[in-house]
C-alpha cells in the first residue's frame, strides 16, 4: 500500500493533530507533575495525566515515517530540503523563546510556578540562552529537543529507506523483533544495580557501555528509528483485522502500558526519592510501555474512515509551527489559570492544553500569512 499525495490523507491529519495536542496537554501537566509532596493531590493527577499522553512524540516520529517513506530523491538532495528546513526554525525559536520568556517573566507579576524562577530571566541570562544552542537546548527551549533528535533521524531516513524498500516483510519483521527488544533494557539497566551489579568504574552502563563507550549492544538498533520503521510496515503492511479484533488487541494493549506508565512512575518516585533519571526512564519515549500505548492509538486512527477536508489539512499544517512555539504559551496557560481560575486540576490542564494549542495556532497561522516567517514554521 503507498500514499498517494500523503499530505492529504485524512487518517494521517488527523493524526498529526492528535499527537501535536498531546505534546501540548503532556507540557501542561509538567507544573503539576513538579509539586512531588509538596501538592501531592496535584502531583498524581499530573502523573495519571501526563503518562495517559506518553504517546505525542513517538506519534510525530511515526507520522515522519509515514510521509517521507520511501524516499526516491537522491542523499545530497534529500539532505538540501529536509535539513534546511529543520536548521531555520531551529536557529529561530533558539533566539525567540528565550527572548518571549525573558519579556513575559518581566512585565508580569510573580509567577508561582514550581518550575520557574522568575529572578533568573535577565538579558544576561537570556544571552547565554541563546548563543549555547548550539551545544543543546535549554529549559526555555525544551521542546526543540525533538529537533536535534529529528535531525539525527534525516541523516539516517535515506539509507534505510533503500534498505526498507528491498527488504521482505519478514526481514522488516525481523527488525522490529530486535527494536523491541532493545525497549526493554531501561529497565533492566534499572533493575541490575538491585540485583548485585556495581558497573564499570562507577558507570551503571549495560551491555558494553562504560566511561569511554556510549555505543552498547543494541544501541544502533534502538531508539526514535524503530518507530520510523514502524510505520512504514503498518503502511506497507496494513493490518487487515476487522475492528472487533482491533479493540481486543489494541485497547488492552493500551490499557496496560499506561498501567505501567502511571504506576510505575508512582511507585518509583516513592522507592527512588530524588532520583529524577529513574523517573524519567518510566517516561522513556523508546520505552516497552510507551510503545504499548502508541501502537494501539496509531493502529486505530490508521484504520478511522476519515475523509481528508481542509480544515484537517489546514490544521494539519499548522502542527509543527504549534509544537516550536508553544512552550512559552504553557507557562501563561499556567499563569493565568492559577490567578484567575482556580478550577481542579485536571480541568486546570485541560483547559491550559486548550488555551495553549488555540493561541499557538493563531500565532503559526499569523505567521503563515507573510512570505518572511513562514519558512519558521513549515
Amino acid at each position: 500500500m503507498e500514499l498517494k499525495k500523503r499530505e492529504n490523507i485524512g487518517w494521517v491529519d488527523l493524526l498529526r493533530i492528535l499527537a501535536c495536542f498531546l505534546v501540548v496537554f503532556s507540557h501542561c501537566c509538567d507544573p503539576f507533575v513538579a509539586q512531588f509532596n509538596n501538592d501531592r493531590h496535584s502531583f498524581v493527577t499530573g502523573v495519571f495525566c501526563g503518562s495517559l499522553v506518553r504517546p505525542c512524540v513517538p506519534l510525530f516520529v511515526m507520522m515522519t515515517g509515514v510521509l517521507l517513506f520511501p524516499v526516491y530523491r537522491g542523499l545530497g538532495a534529500f539532505y538540501k530540503k529536509r535539513i534546511g528546513r529543520i536548521i531555520v526554525p531551529l536557529i529561530f525559536w533558539s533566539v525567540a523563546l528565550p527572548l518571549m520568556f525573558l519579556a513575559y517573566m518581566n512585565f508580569i507579576p510573580a509567577t508561582n510556578s514550581p518550575s520557574l524562577d522568575q529572578a533568573n530571566y535577565t538579558l544576561e541570562n537570556a544571552w547565554n540562552k541563546i548563543y549555547t544552542f548550539v551545544f543543546n537546548f535549554n529549559y526555555d527551549t525544551t521542546p526543540l529537543w525533538y529537533l536535534y533528535m529529528l535531525l539525527g533521524l534525516y541523516f539516517i531516513i535515506p539509507i534505510f529507506s533503500s534498505w526498507m524498500e528491498q527488504a521482505s516483510k519478514r526481514e522488516l519483521k525481523l527488525f522490529l523483533f530486535v527494536w523491541g527488544i532493545s525497549l526493554v533494557l531501561p529497565y533492566i539497566k534499572m533493575v541490575a544495580p538491585l540485583v548485585g551489579y556495581t558497573g564499570n568504574y562507577g558507570n551503571k552502563g549495560i551491555l558494553g557501555v562504560c566511561d569511554w563507550n556510549d555505543y552498547g549492544t543494541f544501541y544502533y538498533v534502538s531508539g526514535f528509528i524503530g518507530y520510523l520503521v514502524l510505520a512504514r510496515y503498518l503502511v506497507k503492511y496494513p493490518l487487515t483485522w476487522n475492528w472487533k479484533k482491533t479493540l481486543i488487541i489494541t485497547i488492552p494493549m493500551f490499557l496496560a502500558g499506561y498501567a505501567i506508565t502511571a504506576l510505575g512512575f508512582l511507585l518509583t518516585q516513592k522507592y527512588f526519592p530524588g532520583n529524577y533519571a529513574s523517573l524519567e526512564i518510566i517516561w522513556y519515549f523508546a520505552g516497552i510501555n510507551v510503545f504499548m500505548m502508541t501502537f494501539p492509538v496509531f493502529v486505530i486512527v490508521q484504520k478511522l474512515p476519515v475523509r481528508s477536508s481542509a480544515f484537517l489539512s489546514g490544521l494539519a499544517s499548522l502542527t509543527f509551527g504549534i509544537y516550536l512555539s508553544h512552550f512559552v504559551f504553557v507557562q501563561m496557560g499556567y499563569d493565568f489559570f492559577d490567578a484567575y481560575c482556580p478550577l481542579p486540576v485536571l480541568l486546570r490542564i485541560i483547559g491550559m492544553a486548550c488555551f495553549t494549542f488555540i493561541i499557538s495556532a493563531a500565532l503559526v497561522w499569523g505567521m503563515k500569512q507573510f512570505k518572511l516567517t513562514r519558512r519558521l514554521v513549515m
